[in-house]
């Protein structure tokens, strides 16, 4: 089954270019720390991750707001953008995460929601969490293109710069867009917590889903409207 939701607001053409513009930054960056020389007492690679890292997580909200249909008004457009996204993000299949996406919204915080564990337990949810989007096809195809790489790569740099990024980016994202918002009982509607209105925090921290009740309350706003709507609320 297909889900459709409408954009609060008009996008116009926004929607396209912040998605372009999250990806051409993760390109760029990643382009240029795979060419930079590894010194583990130099800071700035640390920062590079942590850059990485930060992108990577953008990739996978581009999707998300794909999937809410609230990257473009053309859908063909916004599909197509929502799926290189995806697969850029560790060869994740849009069209696999799109129906869990949209039951967690459904069935938010019981058995059915894919997205939830009832422990209740950081570690436990995680890897519940992570069965559910990481395939074995995607683990093979980052094999493959790994081996591919390190033909023309420093090797060091694949994996500190291509592969821990996006690792500790389902850590951002698990922790910030699902472990922290659900957790424990919440008697509101979308049984969603959401973090305190500090716009700066919330971005670096996962691109304003810390609002997370304002992101169930209105999911056809895109992430770059979330703040606007926390004002409102």
């Amino acid at each position: 089954m297909v889900y459709e939701t409408k954009s609060a607001s008009p996008i116009g053409k926004t929607g396209v270019i912040i998605a372009l513009t999250v990806i051409t930054f993760w390109f760029a960056s990643l382009l240029f720390l795979l060419s930079r020389d590894i010194s583990w007492t130099n800071p700035l690679i640390y920062l590079g991750i942590l850059i990485q890292m930060h992108l990577y997580t953008g990739l996978f909200i581009t999707s998300h707001d794909a999937m809410h249909g609230i990257v473009s008004d053309n859908k063909k457009l916004n599909h197509t953008i929502g799926w290189i996204a995806a697969m850029l993000f560790s060869y994740n299949f849009y069209w696999r995460l799109f129906p869990k996406h949209h039951e967690h919204h459904r069935f938010v915080a019981t058995d059915k929601d894919p997205d939830y564990h009832p422990s209740g337990l950081f570690i436990i949810w995680y890897l519940s969490f992570i069965k559910q989007y990481v395939s074995v096809w995607q683990i093979l195809l980052m094999a493959v293109t790994f081996n591919i790489l390190k033909l023309f790569l420093p090797t060091e740099n694949l994996i500190v710069f291509w592969m821990i990024p996006a690792i500790l980016s389902t850590l951002q994202l698990f922790y910030f867009g699902t472990y922290l918002p659900h957790m424990g009982e919440s008697e509101n509607k979308h049984h969603s917590r959401s973090q305190s209105k500090n716009h700066i925090w919330a971005f670096i921290s996962c691109y304003f889903f810390g609002y997370h009740y304002e992101h169930h309350d209105s999911p056809g706003t895109p992430w770059w409207r979330l703040w606007k709507l926390k004002e409102e609320m």
